[in-house]
């Protein structure tokens, strides 16, 4: 039987007058990683020909105590300008390489518009197609070396990557994949002369495709758009990264992340930026903590909570949600974004609660002079 979250998923892609091949990207969290053949045998029934790009993480816990949670990123090719369609006829653009990992199940990157959305990588080593002996840094190493591989293969440098999300078996590598992460970021003399790093979000998952330690998934800007877009001068809407000293900063991230229409913020934890540390209290207090430090992220590039249009949960306990619920409803009280809960098990910092958004941009990021 087909299970509910991939027909759910095709009720709302088919009542926006979409069909699942507008489909770019999907993200499948399972309870058991046990399960993870028998739900991509269902899923393969739902992508026969056309693959999107592919993110599989097995998690502590999830709403309702379901086992499968499935969410999904869709093309939307007629833009959302009242009156003024945006090229209807935009295109998909697909593409693998055999100096990266592939699979039947999953592109390695679809671009669309001003972005390409790459499959998570896996510390495979594609001369093999098997997990790279090692620890963990060996295994950081291999995913983002397939990442660099699979962006090279499109001409596309490696400091356009605008968002990074790492997955970890074990929190306590965090450090480890730090010093592997610092050694690709920044790529350039460009993106180093003004430190630039990509948003991220770092997030504990309880189990991984081949018993991996690691797995990485990047969201890549794409100044040149897909056809029929006019071809812009060479990657050349800009990227605007921006850091508050209202909200908690870090070296190895950016904490907003601006392109084209879209704002990529960094994983916020409940960390007072005055003080650098968790906040006291229970989950409502530290929910705050996040949606405050997120709020002030926000305004600081002149954007409002009300531009928020994705929003990703991550709970050390699932039974927090009604209590992370009445904080949230206070700061998104009239138009409620699209949202993903998790539990993960373990934080960083041992935190309660961490949240991520994404931001609509409207006004667009400027072209270089």
């Amino acid at each position: 039987m087909r299970p509910p979250c991939l027909k759910n998923i095709k009720a709302i892609v088919e009542s926006i007058d979409h069909a699942m091949t507008d489909v770019v990207r999907i993200t499948i969290f399972l309870k058991n990683i046990s399960d993870l053949d028998a739900v991509h045998e269902v899923y393969a029934a739902f992508f026969p020909d056309y693959v999107p790009v592919l993110t599989t993480v097995a998690v502590a816990a999830l709403p309702l105590d379901a086992l499968v949670q499935i969410e999904a990123l869709v093309s939307h090719g007629e833009g959302t300008i009242p009156g003024a369609p945006q090229a209807g006829d935009l295109i998909k653009v697909v593409r693998n390489t055999d100096k990266a990992p592939t699979s039947h199940l999953s592109a390695q990157t679809v671009a669309f518009s001003h972005y390409n959305n790459l499959s998570a990588q896996l510390p495979i080593d594609p001369s093999t197609g098997k997990r790279v002996g090692g620890g963990i840094k060996e295994q950081t190493q291999q995913c983002l070396k397939n990442i660099k591989a699979i962006l090279e293969s499109i001409d596309v440098p490696f400091d356009d990557i605008v968002k990074i999300n790492i997955f970890l078996t074990d929190l306590a590598n965090v450090a480890a994949v730090n010093e592997v992460y610092t050694t690709f970021f920044p790529d350039s003399a460009i993106a180093r002369a003004v430190a630039y790093v990509p948003a991220r979000t770092i997030a504990a998952v309880s189990g991984l495709p081949l018993n991996a330690l690691v797995q990485i998934e990047a969201v890549v800007s794409h100044g040149d758009g897909t056809p029929p877009q006019l071809v812009e001068d060479r990657h050349g809407i800009v990227i605007k990264a921006h850091n508050t000293d209202n909200a908690p900063t870090c070296g190895l991230s950016t904490q907003t992340v601006a392109f084209s229409h879209y704002n990529h913020i960094s994983a916020q934890l409940p960390i007072d930026p005055k003080t650098q540390a968790i906040v006291p209290g229970g989950v409502k207090k530290q929910a705050e903590q996040c949606l405050k430090n997120i709020k002030a992220i926000i305004e600081s590039i002149n954007h409002s909570m009300s531009d928020v249009v994705k929003v990703n949960i991550f709970l050390k306990n699932i039974g927090d949600i009604a209590a992370v619920d009445d904080v949230y409803s206070t700061y998104f009280a009239n138009a409620a974004p699209a949202r993903r809960t998790v539990g993960v098990g373990a934080l960083p910092n041992d935190a309660l609660i961490q949240i991520d958004v994404t931001v609509s941009h409207a006004e667009g990021t400027p072209r270089k002079a």
